[in-house]
């Protein structure tokens, strides 16, 4: 095995990467992700691989096959993507959408809007096991809700994230919650239990703050209800029918299904509703080159894959029911391609073991080593992009510290599902959080601060570690 790096040299690809992250959000503001975040996290990888060679920590071929092993685990990830780019596409222009929108602003409070979209949120994700998916359908339905109500996106989007990570972690049918379990020797619902101790503080902390600020604000956001309406009306086709497409994706979900085959599923049903009950806006959407059933096609094509904007004759509804697309997902993907690649060269030059054999130096007792694995956690997400390495890793390089020291496997299984699965969609260049920023629409930087369970859930699990005997505590 190769040697390892010094601990100073390991920092230095990173230090370059947040020092040009910093820069380009600085000068690029809300365009960062259009391709200048993609070019530093390049640079970064490049100044890597230079450093591995130099140094003679690994060879052109080491590092060609690492990319090539991180490009592979999320390959299935990117077809996700595009499946729910078509889904957010066929969704909104067949009116399913704009229906959900329609009825929720005449059912939903206003002054409980915040509040009411995290439960929402986190009872969807528990049952399918899936923030993404969640997100994707009634998360995507809540943001026009609550736009269309008067609230800001990144509230908005900090209540649905948050509700659809509790649902991630608690959920025995999501695959970080398995994988962390697993990877530890946790069994399942002795580390779903186990998570209860931290998850439900923290999940009643963040929803006391949506109640707070939903109380605040509800008397001032619904004078523009009845006009939002009104241009919903008039530009699609409003029917309580068009509520069947999401119920027969729920009950895909519930068929456990993989996920990809609901998404494709449930993209289908939404074009079918789309040339039902919408053909006036695939016509309008495929333009005037052809006639009749090609015209209708071709609108059908285009909502799947490209862009739509709609006319409602209001500038804000109008921004509301635009859609992106397959196409819209491109900048997604490829940011996820170079983080992979960035990933791949500080594993392979094994930086990324030199850093964190430093930080279990850094354990001395429980909370140190609570504290270390969730900021190990947090920091696999940064430099991997990617939560289930960040899971891996994590349990992999603690397994044997909690086992030495006397800790059961399931505070080891938490503290990863604690840090690194809820903290992964606050990275910009993440997996999850270049996912969820693109499917709602709102940067991640946005969006993080917003967030509440995502990033009090490493705090409170620390917290708790203070009240943790050493050795052998009972169920």
């Amino acid at each position: 095995m190769k040697r390892l790096p010094p601990l100073w040299l390991s920092c230095v690809p990173l230090a370059l990467l947040v020092a040009l992250i910093a820069c380009v959000v600085s000068i690029f503001g809300d365009e960062t992700l259009s391709g200048a975040s993609q070019l530093a996290l390049l640079v970064a990888t490049a100044s890597c691989v230079c450093i591995g060679i130099a140094r003679r920590l690994i060879t052109w071929k080491d590092f060609e096959q690492a990319v090539s092993d991180k490009v592979g685990g999320v390959s299935s990830a990117i077809i996700i993507l595009l499946l729910i780019g078509a889904l957010g596409g066929a969704w909104m222009v067949s009116g399913v959408v704009p229906t959900i929108i329609y009825y929720g602003m005449e059912i939903m409070s206003p002054k409980w809007f915040l509040v009411s979209a995290c439960l929402i949120c986190s009872l969807v994700s528990v049952l399918t096991g899936s923030s993404w998916t969640t997100i994707a359908t009634i998360g995507v339905a809540l943001m026009g809700i609550g736009k269309a109500l008067g609230f800001s996106e990144a509230w908005i989007a900090g209540a649905v994230i948050s509700g659809a990570y509790f649902g991630d972690k608690m959920s025995p049918m999501s695959d970080t919650t398995v994988l962390a379990s697993s990877t530890v020797g946790t069994p399942l619902f002795t580390h779903i239990r186990y998570m209860l101790y931290t998850t439900v503080p923290t999940f009643l902390i963040t929803l006391a703050i949506y109640t707070f600020v939903g109380l605040g604000q509800g008397e001032t956001v619904t004078s523009h209800v009845a006009t939002v309406q009104h241009g919903l009306q008039q530009t699609f086709f409003i029917s309580p029918w068009l509520i069947l497409v999401p119920a027969l994706t729920f009950v895909l979900i519930l068929m456990r299904l993989p996920s990809m085959v609901v998404l494709f599923l449930a993209t289908l049903l939404g074009v079918v509703a789309a040339v039902w009950c919408q053909t006036h806006l695939l016509d309008q959407v495929a333009g005037t080159v052809h006639e009749g059933i090609a015209q209708r096609i071709r609108g059908a094509f285009i909502i799947v894959y490209g862009s739509t904007d709609l006319d409602t004759g209001m500038a804000e509804l109008n921004n509301l029911v635009a859609t992106r697309g397959m196409a819209g997902m491109l900048n997604t993907i490829w940011i996820i391609l170079c983080a992979m690649a960035f990933g791949a060269a500080m594993t392979a030059t094994r930086m990324l073991e030199s850093i964190m054999q430093a930080l279990l130096r850094l354990v001395r007792g429980t909370i140190s080593l609570v504290a270390s694995t969730a900021f190990s956690g947090m920091f696999l997400n940064i430099v991997s992009a990617d939560q289930y390495l960040s899971i891996i890793l994590t349990a992999t390089m603690f397994g044997d510290t909690y086992k030495k020291n006397g800790y059961e496997s399931r505070l080891l299984s938490r503290t990863c599902e604690d840090s690194a699965t809820v903290t992964s969609v606050l990275i910009p260049w993440n997996t999850c959080g270049m996912t969820q920023a693109s499917v709602l629409g709102v940067s991640t930087l946005v969006y993080a601060p917003y967030c509440f369970f995502c990033y009090l859930s490493p705090i409170v699990t620390i917290l708790m570690s203070a009240f943790l005997p050493k050795k052998n505590f009972s169920e």
